[in-house]
């Protein structure tokens, strides 16, 4: 009967997905968005009707082959891209290392991106002292990094930014030079390469996010990742409720002596699965999102392929608009899986970031800014305790002239002939 369920869920998902078409000026262009067919629907029904629920078999499959993918040797699936930061960012504070970080440390980061690489270091009780990044890469340029490190830093925690990759080399001689923790934030960039090797594999931590708009998807969901078996154990402990206990959800005594601990004040033979060493968290995702990710793990060569590809066709394109806009361009030794293409309109452009927007907006095309700007900008952190190691010059340039369109794999030729359509109108009235 299950084969029967599976077939006919194959089968609806293939009609109904042959039932969108494109009609320009009409259907919305997106920014980004999922892409998936009847492999990841079956998986996601199968660990359904096996109503296991929480991380179980699909789970352990999934973190063992996206391991495989980055080359690390472990991976810690979780509910989010913001839990996985959350949780590499809280490891650093663990009793369980030689050198923890403490309330008070400052740790390095950007001032342009998402909210979720800096929360953690807030939430921690730490200092995020901010760095501006290079307009043509918005990445920071290492010795920048290097400028701002004071007798208090102990970390740092960048990401490679819509899939473009941090100057790894250096930056990574700079921590280890002064003895700093890396946590290589790879949210945006996953299958980007940096010298051969894939991002997300440089880190003492490493984190990734699967949500929908991202380079793929569990809907919502995230992992970490370390070479370090100790910070592997301290992430798993923090993402299970604190646990000492390093057993998978379902099964009791890997260590072969379950009832024979004894830790803190607790009497001997305590049973070591509510034996807790962290204030943990349950940030685990559900054995149905793991299976939908052993699907799109699959797929991921090829979405990364067409990444590559559009962004190619549109830098051609819109070459011979290069006065007036320019776009990301790749750091040495990188080869990007590109999240968006993302345009910087020229000081001495005819037309502001504004116009090309609502232009762009009423063709149904989407567009985006680089997530919050300045985050010293936003309301959230007008009173935390922070430190600017610099001026944010191209930090605010960005913000004010930067937007984003799509180049994901749901952009089909079509749309993306339609796309360039569109801005070659635009940028034509004004030669």
């Amino acid at each position: 009967m299950k084969e029967q369920i599976l077939e006919m869920t194959a089968t609806h998902v293939k009609n109904e997905l042959a039932k969108k078409t494109f009609i320009p000026g009409k259907t919305l262009v997106p920014y980004a968005g999922r892409i998936y067919d009847e492999a990841e629907v079956c998986n996601a029904v199968s660990a359904s009707l096996d109503f296991w629920l929480t991380l179980g078999p699909w789970g352990r499959k999934f973190e063992r082959k996206i391991a495989e993918h980055l080359n690390v040797k472990h991976a810690c699936m979780v509910n989010s891209g913001s839990s996985a930061n959350l949780l590499a960012f809280s490891a650093l504070l663990s009793p369980k290392l030689e050198r923890p970080l403490k309330s008070g440390d400052e740790v390095i980061t950007a001032a342009a991106g998402f909210p979720t690489t800096v929360n953690p270091i807030l939430q921690n009780g730490c200092i995020p002292v901010f760095v501006d990044v290079d307009p043509q890469t918005l990445l920071p340029k290492p010795e920048w990094v290097e400028q701002a490190i004071s007798p208090k830093t102990r970390a740092v925690f960048l990401a490679h930014t819509l899939g473009n990759v941090l100057d790894l080399d250096p930056l990574l001689e700079i921590c280890r030079k002064h003895n700093l923790y890396f946590i290589e934030d790879n949210c945006d960039a996953l299958d980007s390469e940096y010298d051969g090797k894939k991002t997300g594999a440089f880190g003492d931590l490493s984190t990734l996010s699967m949500y929908p708009a991202h380079h793929m998807t569990t809907g919502e969901g995230g992992c970490v990742f370390t070479n370090d078996s100790l910070m592997d154990r301290i992430v798993g402990s923090l993402r299970d409720w604190g646990k000492d206990c390093w057993c998978p959800p379902g099964i009791d005594n890997t260590c072969n002596k379950r009832f024979d601990w004894q830790l803190g004040s607790l009497p001997l033979g305590y049973d070591h699965k509510y034996i807790f060493s962290h204030i943990g968290y349950n940030l685990k995702p559900t054995d149905m999102q793991a299976a939908i990710g052993v699907a799109q793990l699959e797929k991921l060569p090829s979405f990364t392929q067409v990444r590559r590809k559009n962004y190619d066709v549109f830098v051609k394109a819109l070459a011979p608009y290069s006065e007036w806009i320019d776009w990301l361009h790749p750091t040495p030794k990188s080869t990007p899986s590109w999240f968006l293409f993302f345009m910087r309109v020229k000081p001495n452009a005819p037309f502001k970031r504004q116009d090309l927007v609502t232009h762009l907006e009423s063709k149904r095309i989407q567009t985006r800014m680089l997530f919050g700007g300045n985050l010293l900008r936003q309301p959230a952190y007008q009173n935390a305790p922070t430190r600017v190691a610099m001026p944010l010059l191209h930090t605010d340039e960005v913000m004010d002239q930067g937007l984003g369109i799509g180049l994901y794999p749901g952009i089909t030729t079509e749309m993306q002939t339609y796309m360039i359509d569109i801005l070659t109108q635009f940028f034509k009235k004004y030669l």
